[in-house]
């Protein structure tokens, strides 16, 4: 080979080694040992950057501690690996790790799902069930979303980790539980306390120690060695003799924003490796990755341009109805010489014949009397 270059990437003791090396002398690819990483029961942490060595310091240094951890972090981020890392380094490492997915389950099952139901507690309940705060006793509860815990659960949360006791729904003896809580949430909790839709308590009671993860595009340094990392696991998991990367895949991979995170980039790898059928994985991000687009900005108007254009969009729904309980001036929460007298100043037109999509209802004795009253009379909207 004309260039041959080879890093080996050492990483803490979560992290498992990564080897690749780059071939210049053919046609640009990136080429990389098929060995599996050792596997020392953790969970696998890809990436040698400095933003997750700040993360896997941290985690170092807390998970002997017993502390509860508020893990927080864009959706895709792995947060609930960081989680059982804390777990797996801990002094409750021979106890369970149990995760509850607090957006996953309906708000009336949840409270059973975390404390347990006796039988006959409610509709349904034909046998006992035990909790997962039960099921952690001695290990670790992981509480994925914890921002999206209904409100009335908030205090019962709040009242098991501060007294470490709770009891089954349909029973009145007290349990005690020795659990350490770790949560997770991609929301902004200080945000949701200021608008009363998270307890302050609670919120100051998880967040004793807590851990940010960057975004995928934070930590740009480790999509090489996802990519790899992904690849060798889908080869092995389809039969698939990939054992290169294009060169122009991976710095497209590079290069792109990756709003879903490594989520996002799992998803892709795994669709080109379905699609390969050589051993040179390529590919394109092109229709693959969903980016949001910014909302469009909106001319201004001025309020009373808006308030007219409102009154113009009732009185269509009501196919011109004025007065009356399906009126406009009723959806409009006014009443009708009010709207009236808006619409007048407002400059919205009144037409007396059907020359508009709103059929007009003339008075049947043809006087020229008010045409704004009676209630339920319908007009033809004609905008100036």
């Amino acid at each position: 080979m004309a260039a041959n270059a080879t890093w080996a990437i050492e990483t803490s003791a979560i992290n498992h080694d990564t080897r690749f090396e780059i071939d210049a002398a053919e046609s640009s690819k990136i080429a990389f040992d098929n060995s599996e990483p050792r596997d020392g029961g953790l969970p696998r942490i890809v990436g040698n950057s400095a933003a997750l060595r700040r993360v896997l310091e941290m985690v170092r240094i807390v998970a002997p501690a017993d502390a509860t951890v508020l893990i927080t972090g864009e959706t895709g981020t792995g947060k609930e690996l960081i989680a059982e890392a804390i777990h797996k380094c801990s002094n409750r490492s021979n106890g369970p790790f149990v995760k509850v997915n607090c957006a996953a389950i309906p708000a009336g099952l949840l409270e059973s799902e975390l404390f347990g139901h006796e039988r006959g507690a409610y509709t349904g309940a034909i046998a006992r069930s035990v909790g997962r705060f039960e099921r952690a006793n001695r290990g670790t509860l992981f509480l994925d979303e914890i921002g999206d815990l209904p409100h009335e659960l908030q205090p019962k949360i709040l009242r098991v980790m501060q007294e470490r006791q709770f009891e089954r729904l349909g029973s009145s003896a007290t349990i005690k539980t020795d659990v350490r809580v770790i949560c997770a949430t991609h929301r902004n909790l200080v945000e949701m306390v200021d608008k009363r839709e998270f307890r302050a308590d609670l919120f100051y009671r998880l967040s004793v120690f807590p851990i940010e993860l960057p975004p995928l595009r934070g930590r740009a340094d480790d999509i090489r060695l996802l990519v790899h990392h992904f690849t060798m696991h889908y080869a092995a998991r389809m039969r698939k003799p990939i054992n290169a990367v294009a060169e122009e895949f991976m710095a497209a991979c590079v290069q792109h924003s990756w709003p879903g995170n490594i989520r996002e980039l799992q998803n892709v790898i795994e669709r080109s490796v379905i699609l390969s059928n050589g051993p040179v994985l390529n590919g394109s991000l092109s229709n693959r990755t969903y980016a949001p687009k910014p909302p469009k900005a909106s001319a201004p108007v001025t309020l009373e341009e808006a308030e007219s254009s409102h009154i113009l969009e009732t009185l269509r729904q009501t196919a011109g109805v004025v007065g009356g309980r399906g009126g406009a001036a009723a959806k409009l929460g006014l009443p009708r010489t009010t709207l009236i007298a808006k619409m007048k100043r407002l400059g919205i037109n009144i037409a007396q014949r059907s020359a508009s999509p709103v059929r007009a209802a003339a008075s049947a004795s043809g006087s020229n009397s008010n045409p704004y009253s009676g209630e339920g009379r319908a007009y033809a909207v004609a905008e100036a």
